[in-house]
C-alpha cells in the first residue's frame, strides 16, 4: 500500500478521534478558566495564599503524574473516576493553575488610576473585580489564553495513557494494525497542527477586534 492510499484509507479513522480531544479540551480549558478567575480573585485578597498553595504545586508538578494520582491513585482511597472525568479534570486543574497566572500578569496591566476611580464611585471590592478588572483582563488574556488552549489539546493526548480513544489513541490502533507507525503518527501530527493553527489564527483576528485603545502590553 503506497502512502496516498494509506492516507485515503485510514485518515478517516484516525480524524475521528478529533471529536473526543476537541471535547476533552473544551471542557478542560473551561474548568481552568473558571479556576483561573477565582484565584486571581484570591490572589487580589488576604487569601493569596490560598492561591499560592494551588498554583504551585500544580505548575511544580508533571501533568502526567497529576494524572496518574486521579485516576490510579484516588480508588485507594475510596474515590474512582472513570477515564474520561479523570483526564478532565486532571487537565482541568493543571490549565487553571497557568491560566491564574496569566490573568495575573494580565491585571498588572490595567492602570492602577482605574481601580482608585471606581473606588472612588462606591465600588465594593468584588464589583471593581467584577466590572472593572476581570473584563480588561480577560481582553488582555486573548493571545495567551488562546495559546493556553492550544497548550491542553496537545496534553490532551496524554488522555491516551489510560484509555481514552482520542486522536493519539487511534494513531495508536492504527500504527499497530499496519506496522506502519510513521505514516499514522504523521496524520496525528498534522491533524493536531490543523487543529491548533486554525485556533491561534482565529484568536489574532479576536485579538484585533477586542484591543482596549491605548493598551500596548503590561
Amino acid at each position: 500500500m503506497d502512502f496516498t492510499t494509506f492516507l485515503l484509507e485510514y485518515t478517516p479513522f484516525i480524524a475521528s478521534g478529533l471529536l473526543t480531544t476537541l471535547e476533552i479540551s473544551l471542557l478542560s480549558f473551561s474548568i481552568g478558566l473558571v479556576l483561573g478567575a477565582f484565584m486571581l480573585s484570591l490572589s487580589l485578597s488576604p487569601l493569596r495564599p490560598v492561591a499560592r498553595a494551588y498554583v504551585e504545586p500544580i505548575r511544580g508538578t508533571p501533568l502526567l503524574v497529576q494524572l496518574f494520582v486521579l485516576y490510579f491513585g484516588l480508588p485507594s482511597i475510596g474515590v474512582k473516576l472513570d477515564a474520561f472525568t479523570a483526564s478532565v479534570l486532571a487537565l482541568g486543574l493543571n490549565s487553571g493553575a497557568y491560566q491564574a497566572e496569566i490573568f495575573r500578569s494580565a491585571v498588572k496591566g490595567i492602570p492602577d488610576s482605574q481601580i482608585l476611580a471606581a473606588e472612588s464611585l462606591g465600588f465594593s471590592g468584588s464589583q471593581v473585580f467584577r466590572y472593572v478588572i476581570l473584563p480588561q483582563a480577560l481582553r488582555i488574556s486573548i493571545p495567551s489564553l488562546v495559546n493556553e488552549f492550544v497548550t491542553v489539546v496537545k496534553e490532551s493526548s496524554l488522555a491516551a495513557v489510560i484509555g481514552i480513544v482520542e486522536l493519539t489513541r487511534r494513531g495508536q490502533y492504527v500504527a499497530a494494525y499496519t506496522y506502519r507507525a510513521f505514516e499514522a503518527y504523521i496524520i496525528v501530527a498534522v491533524l493536531y497542527f490543523a487543529v491548533c493553527y486554525a485556533f491561534s489564527h482565529a484568536s489574532r483576528i479576536l485579538e484585533k477586534k477586542l484591543r482596549i485603545p491605548g493598551y500596548t502590553g503590561a
